[in-house]
């Protein structure tokens, strides 16, 4: 997909659920040489470690990205003290006591209560998912259009177009059934709501005009 000040053409996919409150403006840090990896975040022995999902493995987290997810995580986690995570960092195996390495922490793409996002079978296949609440609407983007989903609604399958509008800022649009429909997403840290998970990202989403306000996060189709 061709990013900078160009808009896209895209067309169909499936969805999501959140609404938000704002926090301070995320950072960005450059992908090179760091791997984005999801799985189940949790406080052992006063450390936080990280399991990939699917996996036996467990790195001790260490925050030098400044994210401040441990404090998100302490904030968030439930009774079982686990949590789903989505983050990029540096993976490395150096021999940390109880760990099989170690990950330098730069990004959090999602935090939540429970870890079953590791079953999502269409999370490689998305771009961007976002959600709201007041009423309940979920979109969800990849590389073949869009699906929006809006509580009471029919299902929309629609072709989008994608504008750049700088400083991480990005907007997707489309027309239907005589709908102007517009996804606008900024580099903001999120809490859901309803479930009190974090995103990485603000969203709103305007329908004819009328705005609603979510959460959102890049799905595994998109290296950002």
């Amino acid at each position: 997909m061709m990013r900078a000040a160009r808009s896209l053409m895209i067309f169909a996919l499936p969805l999501f659920a959140a609404g938000c409150q704002w926090l301070a403006p995320a950072t960005s840090h450059p992908t090179a040489g760091l791997s984005r990896m999801q799985g189940e975040l949790a406080s052992v022995n006063g450390k936080m470690m990280f399991q990939p999902c699917q996996e036996q493995r467990h790195f001790v987290v260490s925050d030098s990205g400044n994210t401040s997810v441990l404090q998100q995580a302490a904030s968030l986690s439930g009774p079982s003290g686990k949590l789903f995570a989505d983050l990029r960092g540096r993976f490395s195996s150096s021999t940390v006591d109880g760990s099989d390495g170690q990950v330098d922490l730069q990004q959090y793409y999602r935090l939540e209560r429970g870890t079953g996002s590791c079953d999502d079978p269409d999370f490689k296949r998305q771009t961007v998912v976002a959600s709201g609440h007041g009423p309940d609407w979920s979109l969800k983007a990849s590389g073949n259009g869009m699906v929006l989903e809006r509580e009471n609604q029919p299902a929309l399958v629609l072709p989008y177009l994608e504008e750049q509008l700088g400083d991480g800022r990005f907007s997707l649009s489309t027309e239907a059934n005589a709908q102007r429909i517009e996804l606008w997403v900024a580099p903001q840290p999120c809490v859901d709501s309803s479930t009190g998970s974090v995103r990485h990202l603000s969203a709103e989403l305007r329908v004819n005009g009328q705005v609603q306000r979510g959460c959102g996060y890049f799905g595994g189709a998109r290296n950002d």
